[in-house]
């Protein structure tokens, strides 16, 4: 018998109120409709994953203090001043770097989807440079892990190009394709009634197991935790 989700109809219910209430005193009303239909469920998904990460993503982080990101948005430099973000959503980085210094995995509820992915969304350039010039030095490597069945099960790698291969490489470089990426991404979209049914588990271990050997490629390329490591004093580089 396949395993119940842990979100229920209630789950549903609240993100769609809280679409239509996005005001602080609405959620303190309601905060513990929250706390019990869409953080807790959040949690368990977390450390589920944590332990589902050992057998096919063992650098990444799962931890429910640090994974799930607050609901509160931070509007002190946006024209837009709803307070509150309407999907639950959770991030996990390498174990050596952060969400925004590694590759990894992405995760969110909302009243209009479920939504898994990871890659990289936007490194900083010594980072996107350095994937690409890994790439370029391993086309045929990188070629085998952005064509794998079960990437491309999900859709395939997704992402932002550039119009023209970026300075610095060949135009006709085998890689010319990849090397305009500037994002590498895998993810996949349900309706949001999965997440309170029984195929909400398999799709997305499916999903993350797809996507896995994306994100490992893209950290070694980035070299993050050896990078992270001898920032550490923890690193010795190959002579």
């Amino acid at each position: 018998m396949a395993e119940q989700a842990p979100f229920t109809r209630k789950t549903l219910t609240f993100l769609r109120a809280l679409k239509r209430n996005n005001d602080r005193e609405w959620f303190q009303a309601h905060r513990d409709d929250y706390d019990i239909h869409v953080k807790a469920p959040m949690m368990l998904v977390i450390e589920r994953l944590g332990r589902e990460f050992r057998a096919f993503a063992p650098d990444l982080m799962a931890d429910p203090k640090k994974s799930l990101y607050r609901i509160w948005r931070d509007t002190r430099f946006s024209a837009d001043k709803r307070p509150l973000k309407t999907n639950a959503a959770a991030v996990f980085p390498h174990r050596r770097g952060n969400r925004h210094t590694s590759a990894g995995f992405y995760f969110e509820i909302s009243a209009g989807w479920v939504w898994a992915g990871g890659g990289v969304y936007m490194p900083e350039p010594p980072a996107l440079h350095r994937i690409r010039t890994t790439i370029a030095g391993d086309y045929e490597g990188f070629h085998a892990v952005a064509t794998a069945r079960a990437l491309r099960a999900i859709g395939g790698l997704h992402g932002e190009t550039l119009t023209r291969v970026p300075r610095g490489f060949r135009s006709d470089h085998p890689a010319a394709g990849y090397l305009k990426y500037k994002q590498f991404l895998g993810f996949h979209e349900w309706p949001p009634e999965l997440m309170t049914t029984p195929e909400f588990w398999p799709a997305l271990l499916k999903t993350f197991r797809a996507i896995a050997p994306l994100v490992a490629y893209l950290n070694g390329a980035m070299g993050v935790g050896q990078l992270q490591a001898r920032a550490a004093g923890q690193y010795d580089p190959p002579s």
